[in-house]
């Protein structure tokens, strides 16, 4: 037999959708547009980085950034927000989740702007500088995965929760849409204000000088979305599900709730107290009692996520190096730097455009209608098929009449990867743990998925280099080509659906049925039980 819901939570459960949620996803959701924005706004400048500073006089081709350094360009934002997760995600159980959610915006916004202000006395430095304050980065934006999750996830109604969490996460598409909007105006602006010929015309004047300042605008554009929204998090009141059941203070909970629902709510004391003392409420992370009631919980949110952000990060890292295998993008020889930066944010925002941002926002849509496993099977079974479909006869997609079929295909696979996956495993590790373990245990899932993330950033640089090695970029070893990336990909993803049959269906049910925290001791076992995995 379930115990009684606190009066408080029970208010939060069944309150109709009202100004504050919106208010909350809109603070929230800030965060996750600017995570976006920074995490992927590098793969934007890296081809003109490699052309400022690692130019040869004389060679046939633009510079490139040599293979060690684009790896650590491209992924040490990674490695920090992996760190980032794991620190502050703990950090949110122990102190509380408002506390630590503007350390985290003040660190986004301090290292935005200082990336873009890197320097060095050798390209070597300056690049070196440039990981330096991108995995501090990184580091700010690990903390708001958790903390954002947990919040929004606390604070919503049990009916609409799926999609006010997915709605968070869906600002991650508008921040990759804007990273790809501010790269094309800034580069428009350039390239008509500073003409340059092509590089094969006039390899020198093709790299006008100003074109430093091009990367630099873009990386520190990143701060003005975080400062703009530290004020709202400042102002936030703690969740009454860390105040109630972590802090143990039903006033405070009851006090910051009335407030919030504009009604009168019990104080409930001595309750609370008693719900604190149930051993189902006092078992640590390293327990036989988490790993009985929700060790495969773990286990399903973890390994999906790891999968799933191997195959979305190293499409999202790499897509210029597909559309240009493609013959979507000229060849680097044919443009000037700043052209190429214009035609490179081109393609990544038609790609936003089309399918990313219409696949976070039909998870929002009907995710509390077909449920996270439906969503997130679904998901990893149309990415699995759409990347074969185009790695098998990869070479039909490289003629020049089926471009655009290659185009379609591809944005098939990011839309089930948004409508999908991408938004279903941020959404669930954010309900189904107990709340005094929640923040940790997100933060657990999301360093796994950027686990994934780097082995996608790092490994598919290697990987997707052409077999032949007269036809490699400069610097790197032959790879298995872009073909078998992508088969390996498809792999990977049939892998991610038999992992979610590890995962719970969470739609509907309040986080304290989910997770437990107000089952009596003897229905424990029974709970744990039922909770196991998804029903199919």
């Amino acid at each position: 037999m379930a115990r009684d819901q606190l009066v408080v939570l029970n208010a939060l459960d069944v309150a109709k959708t009202q100004w504050y949620h919106f208010t909350a996803i809109v603070i929230a959701g800030m965060g996750f547009f600017t995570d976006a924005y920074d995490l992927f706004c590098i793969s934007l400048v890296t081809k003109l980085l490699g052309r400022i500073y690692y130019t040869k006089p004389g060679a046939p081709k633009p510079g490139t950034l040599p293979p060690n350094v684009a790896a650590a360009v491209n992924g040490v934002a990674l490695c920090g927000t992996l760190a980032g997760q794991l620190f502050f995600g703990w950090l949110g159980d122990k102190l509380g989740r408002k506390k630590v959610y503007g350390i985290t915006l003040i660190l986004m916004v301090i290292c935005s702007l200082a990336s873009g202000l890197s320097f060095g006395s050798s390209a070597n430095g300056t690049m070196a500088t440039l990981c330096f304050f991108r995995f501090w980065l990184g580091f700010g934006i690990g903390g708001d995965y958790p903390l954002s999750a947990t919040i929004m996830s606390e604070y919503a109604n049990k009916k609409t929760r799926g999609a006010f969490i997915a709605a968070v996460f869906a600002m991650q598409g508008f921040g990759i849409l804007a990273g790809g909007i501010v790269a094309l105006i800034v580069s428009a602006a350039f390239d008509h204000r500073f003409k340059a010929p092509s590089y094969h015309e006039n390899p020198a004047a093709s790299l006008a000088p100003q074109a430093d300042y091009i990367w630099r605008i873009i990386l520190m554009f990143g701060a003005v979305p975080a400062a703009l929204t530290f004020y709202w998090r400042m102002k936030m009141p703690e969740t009454a599900r860390y105040t109630a059941l972590v802090a143990k203070n039903a006033k405070q909970a009851a006090s910051d709730m009335s407030k919030v629902l504009n009604v009168e709510i019990e104080v409930e004391e001595e309750k609370v107290q008693r719900i604190a003392q149930e051993p189902a409420n006092s078992f640590g992370l390293f327990s036989k009692e988490f790993a009985k009631r929700h060790g495969l919980h773990l286990l399903g949110t973890t390994s999906t996520w790891f999968l799933l952000d191997i195959a979305f990060y190293s499409q999202n890292l790499f897509q210029k190096d597909i559309f240009t295998a493609i013959n979507w993008i000229p060849p680097a020889a044919t443009m000037n730097a700043i052209h190429e930066v214009f035609q490179i944010a081109k393609a990544q925002t038609l790609i936003a455009l089309c399918s990313t941002v219409p696949g976070y926002w039909f998870t929002v849509a009907l995710i509390d209608h077909l449920g996270r496993f439906f969503i997130q099977m679904m998901g990893f079974f149309f990415m699995t098929v759409f990347m074969f479909a185009i790695a098998i006869p990869y070479h039909h997609w490289t003629l020049k009449p089926n471009r655009i079929g290659f185009v379609v295909m591809y944005s098939l696979t990011f839309f089930f990867a948004n409508f999908g996956p991408n938004a279903t495993t941020f959404v669930v590790p954010a309900e189904i743990f107990p709340a005094r373990l929640r923040s940790t245990c997100h933060g657990i899932s999301a360093a796994a998925g950027k686990a994934g993330a780097i082995i996608g950033a790092f490994g598919f640089l290697y990987a997707a280099q052409n077999t032949d090695p007269t036809k490699t970029d400069a610097g790197y070893p032959p790879g298995i080509g872009v073909k078998w990336s992508l088969i390996v990909l498809g792999i990977i993803n049939f892998i991610g659906m038999l992992f979610t049959l590890l995962v719970p269906e969470a739609k509907g049910k309040s986080l304290e049925e989910l997770s437990g925290e107000n089952a009596d001791e003897n229905d424990g076992e029974k709970q744990a039980a039922s909770a196991r995995t998804a029903s199919v």
